[in-house]
């Protein structure tokens, strides 16, 4: 009898397989927000190269490298002398064609005065002549036309006139806004025109872009308005930031990235055009992920996965193991927050073991 209770309690022990006890843990959905580092580029919110507009000799650079001009103060002024003595000219063309416009008045006021009284003396019968009548008429016509020809010409004339004095104000070359002066070309006694290389370089420093390539990746958390911290080399320990103002809508087919442009104000002048900053590109999931503790995960040569307890047994889920958020990592896969996996996973678990 004792015999036959010892087996049967063996056999019980061979049909009930043991529980292997495990530390579970809840799979979480929480908001992941983490630092992207990305290189930028500062540029001069605006830069332009000053170019002559007519053919001239430098008289004087009123500027050098460095300087600080204004909008409207004048940079550099130019010499051409023969636009003055073409807009003299094109003023005494004008004049003359005015005192022949004064002949050519008094011409077709005679010839309307001749024609009125031929038209009065015409009224009896066998006095004028009709043919005398018709040609005093053409007369008038023929005045009529000549004085407006030089009416034309004398618009045309103060037309030149005036473009040649629109000329000589090209003479003085300008700042278009207010910046500082990064580069020059020329010096006094250089022949310059529109073909020619430019004169100044002016770059408004005091507001600056600066340029970052975002990830394709990253696209989606690009946000307008959005103020991005980013530190510069030249400044080691300060913090500075800037705001995203302008995106680029395109990728760079082959960088796989996208431009976006900060607005970053510099009136200290302590920031360049040039410089390289790092960028701690904010990035941000558009909805809540599923984190777990980084043990979870299992990763072998075949798969990466978690142990999910299921009805009192281990299932294998596979992940994508996505962005550290804090001592947790984000994962991907057919989890719901909520489930409860293995906080120590391992592939000696196998798929269907119960657990305890």
């Amino acid at each position: 009898m004792n015999l036959s209770r010892v087996c049967l309690l063996l056999l019980c022990e061979v049909a009930l397989p043991a529980q292997q006890a495990v530390e579970t843990v809840k799979v979480v959905s929480k908001n992941v927000e983490r630092k992207l580092h990305l290189p930028g580029e500062f540029q001069p919110h605006q830069r332009v190269d000053l170019h002559a507009r007519v053919t001239a000799f430098v008289e004087k650079v009123e500027v050098d490298r460095g300087s600080v001009v204004q909008q409207g103060q004048l940079l550099i002024r130019l010499a051409a002398p023969e636009l003055r003595a073409q807009r003299a000219e094109a003023q005494a063309k004008a004049a003359a064609l005015e005192s022949q416009r004064a002949e050519a008045q008094a011409k077709l006021l005679a010839a309307q005065s001749t024609y009125e009284h031929l038209k009065a003396a015409s009224a009896t019968p066998g006095v004028v002549a009709g043919n005398e009548l018709v040609l005093a008429q053409k007369a008038v016509d023929a005045a009529g036309a000549v004085l407006q020809a030089h009416e034309r010409s004398i618009e045309a004339a103060r037309a030149a006139a005036e473009a040649f004095k629109e000329l000589e104000g090209y003479l003085r070359i300008t700042a278009p806004f207010q910046g500082i002066i990064t580069e020059r070309y020329v010096h006094p006694g250089a022949l310059v025109g529109s073909a020619s290389t430019p004169l100044l370089r002016l770059e408004q420093v005091s507001q600056l872009r600066l340029v970052v390539a975002v990830p394709e990746s990253e696209v989606a958390t690009i946000v307008s308005g959005a103020r991005v911290p980013f530190t510069v080399p030249a400044w080691p320990g300060q913090n500075f930031s800037g705001v995203v103002a302008r995106v680029a809508h395109s990728l760079d087919p082959k960088t796989r990235t996208m431009a976006v442009e900060l607005d970053v104000p510099n009136a200290g002048g302590q920031l360049a055009p040039g410089m390289y900053p790092e960028v701690q590109w904010p990035v941000r999931r558009m909805r809540p992920s599923l984190v777990v503790p980084p043990s979870s995960i299992v990763t072998t040569t075949e798969r990466s996965f978690v142990i999910r307890v299921r009805d009192g047994r281990a299932q294998y889920v596979d992940v994508k193991r996505g962005s550290p958020a804090g001592d947790l990592v984000e994962v991907f896969g057919a989890l719901d927050p909520g489930d409860t996996i293995v906080r120590r996973g391992s592939d000696e678990i196998r798929e269907g073991t119960q657990l305890k």
